[in-house]
C-alpha cells in the first residue's frame, strides 16, 4: 500500500478515535469518496492498535489501578476502587461484544456501510450529543460511577457499532445525560475504549493472521505508529479543551458533514436514476 494512504489512514483513524466524530464512519467514507483501495483488515488492526498504546499511555494511572483491580477482582474482591473500576469496565464492555457478536454473524455488519447511513447517524447523533450536554447539569464526577452507570453506558456503546454513530460520542452522551461533568464523561468514554478496542481487535486480528504477510506488516507497522502519534495529539487537545469548552464544535461538524454526505448519497442516487431511465 502507498506510504500516502497509510499516512491518510493513519491519521484519520488516530485523530478521530476519541473525538466523538466517528472514526468507523471516516475510515469507510474515504474509499467510498476517493475512489482509494480498501486498506484491509491488517491495517484496521494496526491502527486501532495505535490508538490503544495512545489512550493507555494518557491515561495510563487509571489503567494500572484498573489491572491491578482485575488480579482483585479474580479472587472475587472488589473492595478497591480499581477493583470497582476494573469491574465497571468489563460490565460496559459486553454489551458491544454481544451485539457486534451478532452483527457479524448475520452479516448486518457489512450491509451498515452507506454513505447515506453515515449521512444520516452524523447529523441525529450530533444532534442528541448537543442535545445532552446542553440542557443537563454537571453535577457528577467519575467517583461517581456506579455498576448501573456502566451497563447503562455498555447499552449506549453498543449503538455506536451502527457506523457514523461514534462511540466516544454516544458514550459522552449517555455520560451527560446522566449529569457527569464534560470532562469525566469524555475519561469514561476514554477508559472504556481500552477494553473495547482489545476485544475488536483481538477479533480482526484471528481473521488476518493466517493472511498477513511481511509487507503487510510492515504496512501496519507504519500505521500503527502514525495512529498512536495523532491519536495521542487528538485525545490531548480534546481533554484540556474540555475544561473550557463545550461539544458545540464537534456538533457542528457532525451537522454540516452529515448534510453534505446526505446531499452527496440522495443526490448520486438520483442522478444514477435519471442516467439509468436515459439510457
Amino acid at each position: 500500500m502507498p506510504l500516502s494512504q497509510l499516512i491518510i489512514l493513519a491519521l484519520i483513524q488516530g485523530i478521530t478515535e476519541f473525538l466523538p466524530i466517528s472514526s468507523s464512519g471516516h475510515l469507510i467514507l474515504l474509499p467510498n469518496l476517493t475512489g482509494m483501495a480498501d486498506q484491509g483488515q491488517v491495517i484496521d488492526v494496526a491502527v486501532h492498535v495505535g490508538t490503544l498504546f495512545a489512550v493507555i499511555l494518557y491515561f495510563w494511572s487509571d489503567v494500572r489501578e484498573a489491572a491491578i483491580g482485575t488480579l482483585r477482582l479474580l479472587t472475587g474482591r472488589v473492595d478497591t476502587p480499581g477493583a470497582k473500576l476494573a469491574l465497571c469496565l468489563a460490565l460496559a464492555t459486553v454489551p458491544v461484544i454481544v451485539v457486534g457478536l451478532i452483527l457479524k454473524v448475520t452479516g448486518l455488519a457489512d450491509m451498515m456501510r452507506s454513505v447515506a447511513l453515515i449521512g444520516w447517524t452524523m447529523l441525529i447523533f450530533g444532534i442528541v450529543l448537543w442535545w445532552a450536554d446542553q440542557k443537563n447539569p454537571e453535577i457528577r464526577t467519575e467517583t461517581d460511577w456506579s455498576f448501573r452507570d456502566a451497563v447503562l453506558l455498555g447499552l449506549w456503546q453498543a449503538v455506536a457499532l451502527i457506523p457514523g454513530t461514534s462511540r466516544s460520542g454516544i458514550t459522552i452522551t449517555g455520560a451527560r445525560f446522566m449529569g457527569y461533568t464534560r470532562h469525566d464523561a469524555a475519561k469514561l468514554s476514554m477508559l472504556m475504549s481500552i477494553p473495547t478496542i482489545i476485544a475488536s481487535g483481538t477479533l480482526l486480528g484471528l481473521e488476518v493472521v493466517e493472511t498477513a504477510n511481511r509487507q503487510a506488516a510492515v504496512d501496519g507497522a507504519i500505521a500503527a505508529g502514525f495512529a498512536f502519534i495523532s491519536a495521542l495529539l487528538a485525545l490531548t487537545l480534546m481533554m484540556r479543551l474540555l475544561r473550557s469548552v463545550s461539544f458545540t464544535p464537534y456538533v457542528i461538524y457532525r451537522v454540516i458533514l452529515g448534510i453534505i454526505l446526505l446531499v452527496y448519497a440522495y443526490g448520486y442516487a438520483g442522478s444514477d436514476a435519471v442516467i439509468g431511465a436515459a439510457g
